[in-house]
C-alpha cells in the first residue's frame, strides 16, 4: 500500500466557516481522497490553520512556517510515496507576504525540502503533487475580511505561477480552483461539498503518478 502525505493549512485541516469548528472525517478531502483510491494508499493529513509555505506568522500558539513543520512530518511519517502541498492562501495576508509569486518562491523552497531530506535505507525520495488553492472570494466577515484585503486578485495567480514552478520542478500540478469555490461566509474556507470535491479530483491525478 502507498502512503501520501498531505500537508496543507485549514482547508486540509477542514476548517468549517458555518460552524466555526471541523468538517466531520467522511468530508474532509484528504479522507475522500483515500477512499477514491480504494485500498491502494493511506492518505495521512497534516493540516494547520494559517500555515504558510516559509514565512513565520506568530499570531498562533504553533507554529506556521511550513518549511519549518515540513522535515518533522518527513521524519514522522517515512517512508512516503508522495507529498500533496496545498498551500499559499495564508502568504497572501498582507503582513505575511501579500502575492501568489510569493507563494510561488515558499513552494519552491518546500519542494527543496522534500528532495534533500535525509531518508532513511528503506526509504526513497517521495513524488510531488502542487496543489493551487481555491481563490479568496469578496465576504463581510469582520475577521478575514479585512486580513485578506487584496488577496482576491492574487488568489486568482496561484494556478499560473504554481504551474510554471511545477513544470521546471517536474512536479505533478493540479489547480483546486477548477472544483471547489470558496464560502462567502469568510471568503476563504470551504463547505463540505467543494471540500469534498478536491479529494475526489486528486485521486486520478494521484493513480497515475503513483500507477495504482
Amino acid at each position: 500500500m502507498k502512503t501520501i502525505l498531505a500537508f496543507g493549512d485549514s482547508l486540509t485541516y477542514g476548517a468549517d466557516a458555518a460552524s466555526g469548528g471541523r468538517h466531520p472525517y467522511e468530508d474532509r478531502w484528504p479522507t475522500v481522497l483515500e477512499r477514491a483510491l480504494e485500498g491502494k494508499a493511506r492518505v495521512i493529513a497534516e493540516g494547520h490553520g494559517g500555515r504558510t509555505t516559509v514565512f513565520d506568522e506568530h499570531s498562533s500558539a504553533a507554529d506556521r512556517n511550513g518549511a519549518n513543520i515540513l522535515p518533522v512530518m518527513l521524519a514522522s511519517h517515512s517512508p512516503l510515496d508522495a507529498v500533496i502541498i496545498m498551500l499559499g492562501t495564508n502568504d497572501l495576508k498582507p503582513y505575511v507576504c501579500g502575492t501568489a509569486v510569493g507563494a510561488a518562491f515558499g513552494m519552491k523552497r518546500l519542494v527543496q525540502i522534500i528532495r534533500s531530506f535525509p531518508y532513511g535505507i528503506d526509504s526513497s525520495v517521495p513524488d510531488v503533487i502542487m496543489v493551487a488553492p481555491p481563490h479568496v472570494v469578496a465576504t463581510d466577515n469582520a475577521d478575514l475580511g479585512p486580513m485578506f484585503r487584496g488577496a482576491i486578485a492574487e488568489s486568482h495567480h496561484f494556478a499560473e505561477h504554481y504551474a510554471r514552478l511545477a513544470n521546471e520542478l517536474d512536479c505533478a500540478f493540479f489547480d483546486a480552483s477548477t472544483v471547489a469555490v470558496a464560502t462567502p461566509l469568510d471568503g476563504v474556507h470551504l463547505d463540505a461539498a467543494n471540500t469534498r470535491a478536491i479529494g475526489a479530483a486528486l485521486a486520478p491525478v494521484v493513480s497515475r503518478l503513483l500507477r495504482i
